[in-house]
């Protein structure tokens, strides 16, 4: 049999992929959360109340989540590297959005914790009931700035999932050859 007919499944280990799944619903979840929040009246109760509570505590375990897949992956013994089948293009582009996304969730949430933190009106940052402590001072200034660069990096980790997932769906149903079906090794 012609080794093209036979893929190879390369995957990453349990615990990269159930936190990467886990992973995945919660920052579409914030994302979604984030835009809904911020377009709804500031009357209406449950924006404070409800939404900016829990896109702060999610967010926080977001953070936690990405931090301790981090460490699992860099002490892993091997992790799948960018298929040889590939294009060089793709290669590259590979290794550059996920590494780029990486950086994204751990600064996007960091850039919402200094929102919580340096906003003068702000109680703060809860996690799940737990207030945590605010480590940069008031200061409604800053807070523009952390308000801006959170919305503008959001959009574009967004951008980057969006391409992933594209990336991912493409190896999967359009290239003629089955190794590049980068998906299994998600699933």
């Amino acid at each position: 049999m012609n080794p093209i007919d036979q893929p190879t499944i390369d995957r990453y280990p349990t615990s990269l992929r159930a936190l990467h799944w886990v992973r995945a619903v919660l920052v579409l979840g914030l994302l979604w959360a984030g835009w809904h929040m911020t377009g709804l009246n500031d009357e209406v109760a449950s924006k404070y109340e409800f939404y900016y509570p829990w896109h702060k505590s999610f967010g926080v375990l977001t953070l936690l989540l990405i931090l301790t897949q981090i460490v699992l992956r860099w002490r892993a013994p091997s992790i799948p590297q960018p298929l040889e089948t590939l294009a060089p293009y793709e290669r590259v582009l590979s290794r550059l959005t996920q590494r780029v996304m990486y950086a994204l969730l751990v600064i996007v949430p960091l850039m919402g914790y200094s929102m919580s933190s340096t906003y003068t009106m702000s109680d703060g940052v809860f996690f799940f009931g737990v207030n945590l402590p605010e480590l940069l001072a008031k200061n409604d200034d800053w807070f523009v700035v952390f308000q801006w660069l959170h919305k503008v990096l959001a959009y574009t980790l967004l951008g980057l999932i969006t391409l992933h997932v594209v990336g991912a769906l493409k190896h999967r149903f359009y290239d003629p050859d089955p190794r590049n079906d980068v998906l299994r090794r998600m699933l």
